[in-house]
C-alpha cells in the first residue's frame, strides 16, 4: 500500500513513524525541512518539503499511485484542500483531520465526499467522548466499544487485592470457569505481554481485558478495585475538547469549567447552560482550591499546556480526587502516568492514528484502537467469505505467537469469547489483539 501523510508537526511525525512500523511504502509532505531531517534519520521514509496544497509537490510525491492520501495539519481548511486536490490527482482514498465537529454532520460528510474528501476525522470530538466513557467506567483506565457496545475493551490496574495475583492463565481458566471476560495483554514496566498458558499475573500490571456486554461488575472483581459514581466535575480548559466533553456531561452532572480567556468563557456561556464557567488561571491552584476542587468526584485537564494538564491533575489527586484525566501531546508521559498518580492520559496522536488504522489494514477492518502506552492494536474484523480462518478451528488456527490473540466474536447480536474449539463463519466480526510485526499476516487470516 501507497500513503501519504501531509502533516505540519508532530502528528503527522508521529503517523509515519508508527506507520512505517507496519511496511507500508510512506511518503510524507511538510513544510519544515528540519522535522522532515529528524524523520530521515530516524526511518527509511520518502520526505518531501512543501506546501501540500501545492498541485506540483502533491505529484513529486507521486500522488497518482497513492492507495491513502491523510492530510494532518493543524488547519482544517488546509487539509480539505489537499485532500480535495489529492482526489483531482487520482489518490484512491483520503482522510482530512478537522476541528470543527459540525462538519462531521451526514449532511456535511456526503458534501465533502462529492468534493473528493473521503473520511473525516476530528480528535478533539473522539476525545471528548472517550472521557465521558470514562467516566461512566470508573474502574477503567482506557475504554473502548466494539459493534455498538456487543463487545467492550478495558484497561485496569491490577491492585494489591486483585485475586488474580500470583495466578496463571491456566489457573484462572479454572477457577473462574463462567467469567465472561478475557485477558488479552498485560503492560508490565513499560513491556507488552500477550499471556500465555503459564503466565503468572501480578499486582501493579495494567490489563487489557475483552469483556461481553453487561459485565462491568466481573471486570471490577479482577482489579480488586472499587467502583464509584461521579456526579461533580471540575474542567481545566474550555477549547473543543473540554467544550465538548461539559456540553456532554452537563445534563446529568454537575460541571465547574476554569478559562482563562475571557472572550472563551463568554462563548462558552453561549452554548452551555448547566455549567459553571470560571474565568481564571487553571496553573492557580488556590483559585481552584477557592471553587471547591476537593469537592469533586474528577478532574479533567483539557488546556493547550500539557504540563499544566499533567499539574494540575496531580495537585487534584494529592486534594483527594479519585478520578483525573489529562490531556498531553508528549507521547512519554503515557508510560508513566499511572505510576505518578493520572488516571488517563488523552493523546490527540493516539486518537487519530485509532481512526485512520482501519484504513492501512488489509482485510474489511470495521473500528480500531491504538493503546496507549504501547504500540500494539485492536482491531475488529469482518471475516470473508473465503477467508482462511473459516477453514479451521482457532486451536488451529496459527496466530503469530506472542504476537497475537483473538479477543472476542461478534455474530450476529450474539457474543463469544473464543475457545480452541471456535470455528469462524462467514461475516463473523472479530476483535484482535495484534503488535505491528504480526499486522500483515493476522489481516490475511480474515480476507
Amino acid at each position: 500500500m501507497n500513503i501519504i501523510i501531509a502533516g505540519d508537526g508532530e502528528v503527522g511525525f508521529y503517523l509515519a513513524k508508527s506507520l512505517s512500523q507496519l511496511d507500508y511504502n510512506i511518503t510524507v509532505v511538510d513544510p519544515h525541512s528540519d522535522l522532515l531531517s529528524r524523520l530521515e534519520k530516524t526511518t527509511d521514509l520518502l520526505a518531501i518539503a512543501g506546501d501540500s496544497t501545492s498541485p506540483k509537490v502533491l505529484e513529486e510525491a507521486n500522488v497518482a499511485n497513492c492507495d491513502l492520501f491523510l492530510s494532518v495539519l493543524h488547519d482544517e481548511s488546509i487539509n480539505l484542500v489537499t485532500c480535495i486536490l489529492a482526489k483531482k490527482l487520482k489518490a484512491k482514498k483520503t482522510v482530512a483531520r478537522i476541528t470543527n465537529a459540525e462538519l462531521l454532520s451526514p449532511r456535511h460528510r456526503e458534501m465533502f465526499r462529492d468534493l473528493g474528501v473521503d473520511e473525516l476525522v476530528c480528535p478533539e470530538r473522539i476525545a471528548a467522548k472517550e472521557i465521558t466513557n470514562l467516566l461512566n467506567h470508573t474502574v477503567a483506565t482506557e475504554f473502548f466499544d466494539f459493534s455498538g457496545g456487543l463487545l467492550t475493551m478495558y484497561l485496569i490496574r491490577l491492585e494489591k487485592e486483585s485475586p488474580v495475583n500470583g495466578k496463571s492463565v491456566m489457573e484462572l481458566s479454572q477457577i473462574y470457569s463462567s467469567l465472561q471476560v478475557r485477558i488479552v495483554a498485560i503492560l508490565r514496566h513499560g513491556e507488552t505481554v500477550i499471556p500465555h498458558a503459564d503466565t503468572i499475573f501480578e499486582a501493579g500490571d495494567m490489563a487489557y481485558i475483552i469483556s461481553k456486554a453487561n459485565q462491568i461488575d466481573r471486570v471490577k472483581t479482577l482489579a480488586g478495585g472499587a467502583d464509584f459514581d461521579i456526579r461533580r466535575i471540575m474542567i481545566a480548559g474550555g477549547g473543543r475538547i473540554g467544550r465538548y466533553a461539559a456540553l456532554t456531561l452537563e445534563d446529568k452532572k454537575r460541571i465547574t469549567l476554569v478559562e482563562q480567556n475571557h472572550n472563551r468563557c463568554k462563548d462558552l456561556s453561549m452554548v452551555l447552560k448547566n455549567t459553571l464557567i470560571l474565568n481564571g488561571d487553571a496553573t492557580d491552584i488556590e483559585l481552584l482550591k477557592e471553587e471547591g476542587l476537593a469537592n469533586n468526584d474528577a478532574f479533567i485537564a483539557v488546556t493547550d499546556s500539557s504540563e499544566t494538564n499533567v499539574l494540575t491533575c496531580l495537585h487534584a489527586r494529592k486534594l483527594g480526587i479519585r478520578k483525573t484525566i489529562a490531556l498531553v501531546e508528549n507521547t512519554g508521559f503515557i508510560n508513566i502516568s499511572q505510576d505518578i498518580g493520572i488516571d488517563t492520559i488523552i493523546n490527540k496522536k493516539l486518537i487519530t492514528a485509532s481512526y485512520i488504522a482501519r484504513f492501512i489494514v488489509k482485510g474489511d477492518a470495521v473500528s480500531s484502537k491504538w493503546l496507549s502506552g504501547t504500540n500494539a492494536e485492536l482491531i475488529e474484523f469482518v471475516v470473508g467469505k473465503r477467508a482462511p480462518a473459516t477453514h479451521s478451528t482457532l486451536g488451529e488456527l496459527r496466530l503469530p505467537a506472542g504476537e497475537a490473540t483473538i479477543g472476542g466474536i461478534i455474530r450476529g447480536r450474539e457474543t463469544l469469547l473464543p475457545t480452541r474449539e471456535t470455528q469462524l463463519k462467514e461475516k463473523d466480526k472479530v476483535v484482535v489483539f495484534a503488535l505491528p510485526s504480526a499486522m500483515d499476516r493476522v489481516s490475511k487470516l480474515f480476507e
